[in-house]
């Protein structure tokens, strides 16, 4: 199901729980509300793997993950959960090309939920003529499987890998984190794990289908996004992670524009749309038409995490001013939690509800996406 031109968002639609049921026939939202199940398989799946002892066998020069879409995501979120502090460069690899530098003293994550991602096999094979370690993410009994086993390599098999990628990022994500772990790059045994599960639980709870949008976040949110151009901020790499993620799950689920980015960089250029044609709003206009000319005007998301540079907090308070002068709307999220891989969670789970909710406001089934199927079939040998 896609949305006809100049559909229109009715936020009627999502406290209608018989028309949630019929327009996600996917069952998506239930998918997301399996995100906690996803944690703790994947950290047994990783353990059983053996990835921890990775770090016991030699550390590496460098980590190189290479994966697309949400696969890609999850070396986003291993370089941001590890931090500043990490000792050793954590890059994605996001094409079927690999840098000239990487050799046989670098560790090679290849990610893939598939199993048979092309770009991903490509850079794959080359990481593995050249000597690099490989551990292997994806399904089992794929050519990604045979590549990494042939390699000499750990393969952690996903489970309950049907669907489409995006929705199982946290089945790709944690057995990189566990690897890390396994390395001493940053503290994440099960019990964080485990309270990891539990915030995605919560939210779970919190924005079920049955909860009413004035006291779920999920909705709230998307009705925020609605008739919207999204500037998604983080301001830090945990919460620039997310951003990143929430721009792709718009993409996506809702078939939705977005831009993304951290603060300070973009404080030096995004900033500059605050002036530009699509700023501000008219009051009297329907805040969910999307009727041709209607004009969607831009709203500033701020994704808000504890470790926010004292100069990056002067930047994002002026920012928000410097929107709300213009009349451009801004809506803040702030991660919660100790560890940064749980406030991550708390952006990225909430994040995760919304885009399928603004979907089905428009009519959409958040599960299809008949562009990205007929470019791959175009290109297909």
């Amino acid at each position: 199901m896609t949305a006809a031109p100049g559909a229109r968002f009715d936020p009627d639609r999502l406290d209608d729980q018989v028309y949630l049921a019929e327009a996600d026939p996917s069952g998506m939202l239930r998918t997301v509300a399996s995100s906690a199940a996803q944690v703790r398989t994947a950290y047994r799946s990783a353990v059983e793997a053996g990835v921890a002892a990775l770090g016991r066998e030699r550390r590496p020069r460098a980590i190189v993950v290479a994966g697309m879409g949400a696969a890609g995501v999850a070396g986003e979120i291993l370089d941001a959960v590890c931090g500043n502090g990490v000792p050793l460069p954590i890059v994605t690899v996001r094409g079927y090309r690999l840098p000239g530098w990487i050799g046989a003293a670098d560790l090679m994550i290849a990610v893939s939920r598939s199993g048979t991602t092309e770009e991903t096999i490509a850079v794959a094979t080359e990481a593995a003529r050249r000597g690099c370690a490989v551990l292997g993410v994806g399904r089992p009994d794929t050519p990604l499987a045979a590549l990494v086993t042939q390699a000499g390599g750990r393969y952690v098999p996903v489970s309950g890998a049907a669907g489409q990628t995006r929705v199982t990022m946290w089945g790709l994500a944690i057995p990189l984190i566990v690897a890390a772990a396994g390395m001493g790059l940053v503290e994440a045994g099960e019990d964080v794990v485990e309270v990891v599960a539990t915030v995605l639980e919560d939210i779970a709870h919190r924005c079920r289908p049955s909860s009413e949008s004035f006291i779920n976040p999920g909705k709230t949110l998307a009705m925020e996004l609605a008739g919207s151009i999204p500037m998604i901020w983080g301001v830090s790499p945990v919460a620039a992670a997310a951003a990143y993620r929430l721009s792709c799950q718009l993409n996506e689920n809702a078939k939705y524009p977005a831009v993304w980015g951290q603060i300070p960089e973009v404080t030096h250029n995004q900033l500059a749309a605050l002036d530009g044609p699509l700023a501000g709003r008219d009051l009297f206009a329907d805040p969910f038409s999307d009727e041709p000319g209607g004009g969607a005007r831009l709203r500033l998301v701020l994704l808000r995490d504890v470790e926010e540079h004292p100069q990056v907090t002067r930047r994002r308070v002026a920012a928000v001013r410097l929107a709300e002068d213009r009349d451009v709307p801004v809506s803040e999220i702030v991660a919660d939690g100790a560890h940064p891989l749980e406030r991550l969670a708390t952006l990225v789970g909430l994040g995760d509800y919304a885009t399928v909710y603004l979907a089905l406001g428009y009519g959409i089934d958040p599960a299809a996406v008949p562009a990205v199927t007929e470019l791959a079939a175009r290109i297909s040998p």
